[in-house]
């Protein structure tokens, strides 16, 4: 005979009115955890009870009801209530929907109570993400959504930002394939395709960092703060049509620039209208570029205009907002911290003083005529117009006095053969080294830049230091009368001007080399060009003035750059001279105190993380960022390593060998003092051919590290 299923009997609901219910000492939860009570009471008041409250009848000592019931499963929501009634905007009999359970049932209050708080399944936040677009899509603006949610509206673009993920990569993320930081990661591109793309690339790899996915999401992509972007502005590209990627999640500078192409044409027709408007100044030639390198002058003449006579308007301007600025300045003198809006208006007037300042010049017609302008765009986006350089066909040939190029007696009219630089994809065409761990000698060429930047730091650095340099100067004519070293000059005493036979690309943009710019052009402005004139302008120097123009000069002839020694002799620098300049360059860095960290320069793919082989990165991650930083690149195909071991060295203050400032060495024993010149000087490490052994990492170990 077949036993009866014995029938489940539910609870009876009921309104019950606010005023009859108290709090319930069986509730178990204790630490307050979730949305707020003032959120839960707004929810309410917007929404109603979604939930009933679950409540046992209160008897007395006899066991007989009382009309009131307590509220073991609902706490929050009773509190919520509560304050709704507090602000009268709930009456306190107003009925609230409870289910009514029995006093002496074989159910605790502790156990409902419990029951309701572990058993509800928490929401996944894919279902959270994709409630939120639809309803967007339902009508609701991203602002009425935030308001509904309580949260910031900038939350709400980011969940439906992840929404808007390709549907192929939210179903990972729903089966817990990948984490919510690498789903944020894709956020940065809106190409589906692409997404699944890079998703297929790194799936199966132990490394599939967050930045690594954002890194090749963006990698054919330009900064919105690149100079090009700025030149143009987003606004303008936009409106052309293109799209600017942009990350919600992290600070991403303004963005990426999704099409490169359209950039480039705009800037290309932005900077065609600018040349079109200089060339109605009569000018022979314009060349453009978006930059040309450092000392693209060479060789020219450089026409010294007459600074054009500040206009009555202008000068009114200009008194105007000096009055503005000493108001200002006086009013908030004791202040520890001028207000948000003061600080900016002041920045604004120093603008608008320097931009009034920077007074345009006037030229001969006949100037005009066969000279010509470079425009580009500098390091800051503006617009860069450089006027007034006359080429040698254009005029009688004047041998330049003091102009020497890097190799002594060589030509300098002799052209300059550049290695081609192969690059596919954007990356450079360059093997991988992956069969080869050693630490390979840096190329020369890359030598020659390194050093290139510190030749030009050096300068900087000398003519900031009247002392040193009257130092090095003494310290060459003394050894030109005293010791008869064989140095060329009319007077035996002579400033010739190095220039850079090779470079990067970032060398004009570099600190130094603006600074050494504005230094020249603000003494060009003041120097007479007649030489007798000059003579009586120079007689009535003050002294300091007399020392700081001398230490500008003399810094022209520091030359601390590395060349390929000539071991047969003839044209170039034999591996003595080599070593005399790079010691004496060490001692004016020493006594300058430059260090190049100081000055801006900066390991990137372009001055030296992409020109040396994988061994060379790694080595210089682990001296700048440490072991486990190298570790968790070590993996990466050379163009990836570099580009990351560039944001890993940013601000490490790491530099390679050729930057670095040599100790002082120890002064001589006697028995080196014997040796005297014949004796050569070693070659630092990173000239050496000795190659270096990289330390052999277990497998195992890595694998372990990147846990």
């Amino acid at each position: 005979m077949a036993t009866a299923v014995q029938k489940i009997t539910l609870s009876s609901s009921r309104d019950i009115p606010f005023n009859k219910l108290v709090l319930s000492q069986s509730n178990v939860r204790r630490v307050k955890a979730g949305v707020s009570i003032e959120d839960l009471a707004a929810s309410i008041a917007r929404r109603g009870l979604i939930q009933s409250l679950s409540v046992f009848p209160v008897v007395d000592a006899d066991g007989n009801e009382t009309g009131m019931f307590e509220v073991p499963a609902g706490g929050r929501r009773f509190r919520a209530l509560e304050m709704l009634v507090k602000q009268k905007r709930l009456a306190k009999v107003a009925p609230v929907p409870c289910v009514v359970r029995e006093r002496d049932g074989g159910i605790l209050p502790e156990e409902v109570s419990l029951a309701e708080n572990i058993e509800r399944a928490p929401l996944h936040p894919l279902d959270q993400f994709r409630a939120f677009q639809d309803m967007r899509d339902k009508g609701m603006t991203e602002e009425e959504i935030a308001a509904a949610f309580f949260v910031p509206t900038q939350v709400v673009k980011q969940r439906l930002r992840l929404a808007s993920a390709s549907p192929a990569l939210l179903d990972v993320y729903a089966e817990d394939g990948m984490t919510l930081e690498q789903l944020m990661a894709f956020t940065v591109s809106n190409d589906h395709a692409r997404q699944e793309q890079v998703w297929e690339a790194i799936k199966d790899a132990w490394s599939k960092e967050p930045y690594q996915i954002r890194r090749m999401l963006t990698e054919t992509t330009v900064r919105a703060s690149d100079k090009r972007a700025i030149f143009v502005g987003v606004e303008a590209y936009e409106t052309a049509g293109g799209v600017t990627m942009r990350d919600l999640f992290q600070s991403d500078d303004g963005g990426w620039l999704q099409d490169p192409a359209l950039l480039d044409r705009l800037v290309a027709e932005k900077l065609k209208v600018t040349a079109e408007t200089v060339a109605t100044e009569g000018w022979k030639w314009i060349e453009v570029a978006v930059s040309f390198p450092y000392d693209a002058t060479r060789g020219l003449r450089e026409l010294q205009g007459d600074a054009l006579d500040l206009t009555t308007e202008e000068q009114a301007t200009i008194d105007a907002l000096i009055g503005e600025q000493q108001k200002l300045e006086a009013e908030y003198e004791g202040a520890d911290e001028l207000p948000d809006e003061v600080d900016q208006r002041l920045g604004e007037i120093e603008t608008a003083l320097a931009a009034l300042e920077a007074r345009p010049f006037r030229y001969e017609t006949d100037d005009i005529a066969r000279a010509g302008v470079f425009i580009s765009i500098a390091h800051d986006g503006q617009v860069d117009i450089d006027r007034g350089y006359v080429r040698a066909e254009d005029e009688a040939p004047i041998a330049p006095e003091g102009e020497i190029g890097m190799e002594a007696g060589g030509d300098p009219a002799e052209p300059i053969v550049q290695r081609a630089v192969i690059t596919i994809g954007g990356q450079p065409a360059e093997p991988e080294d992956d069969e080869d761990d050693a630490i390979k000698p840096l190329p020369d060429r890359l030598v020659t830049e390194l050093t290139a930047h510190r030749t030009l730091a050096l300068r900087n650095a000398l003519a900031d230091n009247p002392h040193v340099a009257m130092t090095a100067l003494l310290h060459k004519v003394v050894s030109d009368t005293f010791q008869h070293r064989m140095y060329k000059g009319a007077m035996e005493a002579s400033v010739s001007h190095v220039f850079f036979p090779v470079q990067d690309d970032a060398l004009k943009d570099s600190p130094s080399a603006r600074a050494v710019h504005e230094r020249h052009e603000g003494w060009a402005g003041d120097i007479p060009a007649e030489d007798d004139a000059l003579w009586d302008w120079l007689a009535a120097l003050d002294d300091t003035s007399r020392m700081a123009l001398l230490a500008h000069c003399v810094s022209y002839g520091v030359n601390a750059l590395y060349e390929k020694p000539n071991p047969y002799g003839g044209n170039g620098v034999s591996q003595h001279g080599l070593d005399m300049r790079l010691g004496q360059a060490d001692r004016l860095a020493r006594a300058t105190g430059l260090d190049m960290v100081d000055v801006g320069w900066r390991p990137t793919v372009g001055n030296y993380l992409g020109r040396v082989t994988k061994p060379r990165i790694l080595q210089a991650v682990r001296e700048g960022a440490g072991d486990q930083a190298a570790q968790l690149i070590d993996h990466l195909k050379k163009g990836d390593m570099a580009k990351e071991a560039e944001r890993l060295l940013a601000e490490s203050g790491w530099l390679p060998e050729p930057l670095r400032l040599v100790a002082e060495p120890e002064a001589a024993t006697p028995d080196t003092e014997a040796g005297g010149e014949n004796e050569e000087t070693a070659l630092p490490d990173f000239l050496t051919g000795d190659d270096e052994e990289a330390a052999a990492e277990d497998e195992d170990a890595q694998l372990v590290a990147a846990e």
